[in-house]
């Protein structure tokens, strides 16, 4: 929670600031709504596999008229369950997994075309958008008893036991967001936007699924306890030796949606010409 307390108040300190340095004319606040999935190990190919509705607030402050530097909070759901999977190893390892992110991320946005809210000719433009990001996540499942169980305290895969030299992995990482996008010009104080964004991420557990096998189940249980020992290998064979999942890769997450935007503060006629 101490994260978000220190991004709120950089966000009203940076409002504040453009408030008082006249650059209201340029700020524009507004709303996303659409849809997050990811791509991990219990949904290795699938886009828009399991979508769930996702949305946030985005602030834009235009430097020019083809870059603009944008914040934005933004929530979503992912998940994923082998049990949908068309692989029956995929099958057979019987994972599933849902987690809710937060994410805060800032960077830029350059337009392919100029683009200026209410101007006659800037009325519309394709975009990128490149950020920085960091996102807090939980991961759970429901265990057999039909309980929602927290992934990460359990370590199943052995961490912050004698089976595995890794500790629990963080509840909060950083994320590298890339997008492409539209935009229009709805009159001479709001725009609407289309946008895609792919989020790579640096950890291999928004999905609690990392090492390429199981753990002994009987020192795990030992160690962190039987509920550890049933969330890690839930196997329908009950094989030990099968393969959990894909060690050498990454997870990624997506949001996709439409945003609304409005300008804060009058039109500059000092902005393009």
């Amino acid at each position: 929670m101490r994260y978000w307390i220190i991004i709120l108040v950089c966000l009203s300190t940076g409002a504040a600031f453009t408030q008082y340095s006249n650059g209201r004319s340029r700020s524009e606040l507004g709303i996303l709504i659409g849809g997050s999935y990811y791509h991990g190990d219990l949904n290795p190919y699938r886009p828009f596999n399991n979508t769930n509705l996702a949305g946030g607030l985005v602030y834009r402050y235009t430097v020019h008229p083809r870059l603009s530097f944008r914040a934005n909070l933004t929530y979503g759901k992912v998940e994923g369950y082998d049990s949908e999977s068309n692989d029956p190893v995929f099958v057979d390892r019987n994972l599933s997994f849902v987690n809710e992110i937060y994410e805060f991320g800032t960077g830029v946005e350059f337009n392919y075309f100029p683009f200026e809210l209410g101007h006659d000719r800037y009325k519309g433009t394709a975009y990128l958008m490149a950020e920085f990001a960091i996102f807090q996540m939980n991961p759970t499942a429901i265990s057999d008893d039909g309980a929602e169980v927290e992934l990460q305290p359990l370590g199943t895969e052995g961490q912050g036991t004698s089976l595995n030299s890794k500790k629990h992995y963080s509840l909060t990482q950083i994320a590298i967001p890339l997008g492409i996008g539209c935009k229009i010009s709805l009159g001479k104080r709001a725009s609407l936007n289309f946008e895609f964004g792919i989020r790579k991420t640096f950890t291999d557990y928004i999905d609690d699924v990392g090492a390429g096998g199981y753990v002994d189940p009987v020192l795990l249980a030992a160690e962190n306890g039987p509920l550890a020992a049933e969330m890690s290998n839930r196997s329908l064979s009950g094989s030990r030796y099968g393969k959990r999942g894909n060690s050498n890769t990454k997870d990624w997450y997506v949001f996709t949606g439409a945003m609304l935007m409005f300008r804060l503060g009058q039109k500059n006629i000092c902005m393009t010409r």
